[in-house]
């Protein structure tokens, strides 16, 4: 708010351009063009403007969080897909490195997060979704990590093969049967956990998960401190 009491969030303009529309460059030069949008919030509007998106309604989006909104596409995950939040500014260059793995699960990190976070008052470093790794392996993907221990931050953008896919429809049925209606890891209940929880559940079991890396070509837009911070420092550097 205020940029959001209208629109969704995907909508504000970023450098007189919509967050989704840089994103959606950003994949049209890597030629990705088939894209599923999962919303909740004011989702007519986005229907409205792009027709030609597959899309999915989580009707529930009040009431649920990012790991279950993703999980309204599970039908669509029997071919490869990147998954991606819609509030994030990336390049197409952090695109098409993540493209190019060739591993089952691979997550896209910042390594230049730090720099953006020193006057991020709004949304501390102690809030980044943060990964370690250890041999181009992640370790470990948690808000918990401290900053001097952080390989990067998780930008949100996810790949995934067929066998990866499996891999998260399988640990997502099963921690749904466990945890429905009850506290999973940090979240109050299963229904409102994010997708770095289920991930770092993987991890734990033994899902392997590799990162590809840039710097400096990724911004969150969380906060409207975030919104103004893109409007001078945005720019794709592929």
């Amino acid at each position: 708010m205020p940029t959001t009491e209208n629109e969704p969030k995907c909508f504000a303009r970023v450098q007189g351009k919509r967050i989704l529309d840089w994103n959606l460059e950003a994949f049209a030069e890597n030629g990705v063009e088939d894209i599923c949008f999962i919303g909740g919030y004011l989702i007519d509007t986005v229907r409205k403007e792009y027709p030609h998106f597959t899309f999915r309604h989580n009707d529930d989006w009040a009431n649920n969080n990012i790991l279950a909104s993703l999980m309204y596409a599970e039908d669509l995950m029997d071919q490869p897909f990147i998954c991606c939040y819609s509030d994030t500014l990336y390049s197409s260059n952090l695109i098409s490195g993540i493209l190019a793995s060739e591993h089952d699960i691979t997550l896209s990190a910042d390594t230049g997060w730090v720099e953006r976070y020193k006057d991020r008052t709004e949304h501390p470093a102690d809030d980044a979704e943060k990964i370690t790794v250890q041999n181009g392996v992640v370790t470990r993907i948690h808000r918990e990590i401290k900053p001097e221990e952080a390989w990067g931050e998780y930008t949100g953008v996810a790949r995934f093969s067929v066998k990866g896919a499996d891999f998260l429809k399988r640990q997502f049925a099963q921690c749904h049967a466990e945890f429905s209606g009850k506290p999973f890891r940090e979240a109050a209940v299963f229904e409102k956990a994010y997708l770095i929880h289920l991930l770092q559940d993987m991890v734990e079991d033994g899902v392997e998960m590799r990162h590809t890396d840039t710097a400096n070509e990724y911004i969150e837009i969380d906060t409207q401190q975030d919104f103004e911070y893109a409007q001078t420092n945005w720019k794709d550097q592929s």
